[in-house]
């Protein structure tokens, strides 16, 4: 089977969608390239799955329209919608084999049978299952069944490929082994693909941009990297990582830098993104503190240490509230009433726009 050259654009244009006074997506706009791979992320109740069933068709927008490549799709059912969805439940027939299930959707549009059977076949060698086409779904793990409900959705050769909480019934360990499988799949078909979690790494983990929402309404769009380095507000910080939100102020702006000071004793040159000299709002991420025992910077008081393993988690006691570190490095080992020193690294540290 060829995905390639099929892949889809998305584009959303001012779309909402009411249920009576309820407002559920309010006036959104975005686009998704073919072949990319966005993730919609956010809390419950923030928009995110409606999001993701007006694309599929599931719903209708209440005003603004969608398109699937030059086609306005607005007002066309799912079954007139070149889409495929894999469901977080999976949604498999428990009374049909495997290689049923994987053929149900081409076998209902009315395939003939050998090219069923061929592209059922393809598809279940593509997600890894060749040979358990004669098995029932009770038979299999949970990783193996969500591979199957993923092998059922690629045989249909959609245009977009939609994925709704698709990792949420498996534990961790197997959660990011099976997540980096769909993205190596979407890759390597280049299919266009919209994805749904509230879980932030899982999609800093398979995204190529996130669309972060909040109450209805997009509230940041960008790449991992983008996102996760230089938030808009506190709401993205907070979500897309942890992050403490202090106090500063732009002393100067030379160009695009800001000479940044955080309290009395810490100062920083950070992209001005606008800002204007005065107080403003600063994201420290708990990688970008450096903790030391050398008396400079910003003095803390540890609360608590948590030794993890591969890092250490620190509650600090400061001048500017409590603060929370992770120490990846080992290069403090501190208990609980240590006084200790912070500095800032290079990476972490960025102003918020609102």
């Amino acid at each position: 089977m060829s995905f390639r050259g099929k892949a889809a654009a998305v584009r959303f244009e001012a779309v909402s969608k009411s249920y009576g006074a309820v407002v559920a997506v309010r006036a959104i706009s975005f686009a998704i390239a073919p072949g990319e791979l966005v993730t919609l992320l956010g809390p419950s109740g923030c928009g995110k799955t409606t999001t993701l069933r007006l694309i599929a068709g599931l719903e209708m927008p209440s005003a603004g329209r969608i398109l699937i490549g030059e086609d306005d799709v607005s007002r066309l059912p799912a079954t007139a919608r070149d889409v495929s969805m894999v469901f977080q439940s999976y949604a498999l027939f428990p009374h049909m084999t495997v290689f049923e299930n994987v053929a149900y959707g081409l076998n209902v549009s009315g395939v003939a049978k050998a090219e069923a059977r061929e592209r059922a076949e393809d598809g279940l060698k593509l997600v890894g299952l060749e040979g358990y086409g004669g098995r029932l779904p009770s038979e299999l793990s949970g990783g193996q069944q969500q591979r199957v409900a993923v092998a059922r959705a690629l045989v249909l050769e959609p245009a977009v490929l939609l994925f709704d909480e698709p990792l949420s019934n498996l534990d961790a360990k197997l959660r990011r082994r099976v997540r980096d499988e769909i993205r190596e799949l979407q890759q390597k078909l280049g299919l266009t693909t919209v994805y749904v979690t509230h879980d932030q790494e899982e999609a800093l983990a398979v995204s190529d941009r996130i669309i972060v929402m909040r109450d209805a309404e997009i509230a940041q769009i960008g790449s991992p990297r983008e996102l996760y380095q230089a938030p808009d507000d506190r709401f993205v910080a907070d979500f897309i990582g942890d992050a403490n939100v202090v106090d500063g102020r732009i002393v100067s702006i030379d160009g695009e830098l800001a000479l940044v000071r955080i309290g009395e004793a810490l100062e920083v040159y950070l992209p001005h993104r606008g800002l204007e000299p005065g107080p403003v709002k600063v994201a420290l991420r708990p990688e970008s503190l450096h903790l030391s025992a050398d008396g400079s910077g910003l003095a803390g008081e540890v609360l608590k240490a948590t030794y993890l393993g591969g890092h250490v988690e620190y509650r600090l006691a400061t001048a500017l509230g409590e603060l929370f570190a992770v120490d990846h490095q080992g290069e403090l080992a501190a208990a609980a009433g240590a006084r200790i020193s912070i500095g800032l690294r290079e990476r972490g540290v960025a102003l918020l726009r609102g």
